[in-house]
């Protein structure tokens, strides 16, 4: 059973690992959107954003419906966008401490 969990995780994960579909979400925090708003905000092909919203589909991040001849998009499960608040904060927190690193390494860069 552990297995399969940790499966399904993955899969969400790798779900999430684009930059593109990370920002349809972010775009979807507040609300349902149509697929061309959610296009126009984030100033995306109709073709790329069609496969993102596939993947996000396939994996049941989002929800959509269809009124008349447009496709509106909702976020699934509202405890996704508290998952992406806490990236952001672990990301915040790492932040210094990257900086910190890069900073060391071009200080031994320039030292060679």
């Amino acid at each position: 059973m552990q297995e399969k969990l940790r499966t399904y995780k993955a899969s969400i994960f790798q779900a999430l690992s684009h930059p593109t579909r990370i920002a349809i979400l972010e775009v979807l925090r507040d609300g349902e959107l149509s697929a061309r708003s959610i296009q126009e905000k984030l100033g995306v092909e109709q073709a790329n954003l069609s496969q993102h919203l596939a993947i996000l589909r396939s994996r049941q991040i989002v929800a959509n419906r269809k009124d008349g001849n447009q496709v509106f998009y909702s976020i699934r499960n509202p405890v996704l966008v508290e998952v992406l608040d806490v990236m952001r904060r672990y990301f915040q927190t790492n932040l210094a401490d990257a900086i910190q690193m890069l900073e060391e390494v071009e200080s031994e860069a320039s030292a060679r």
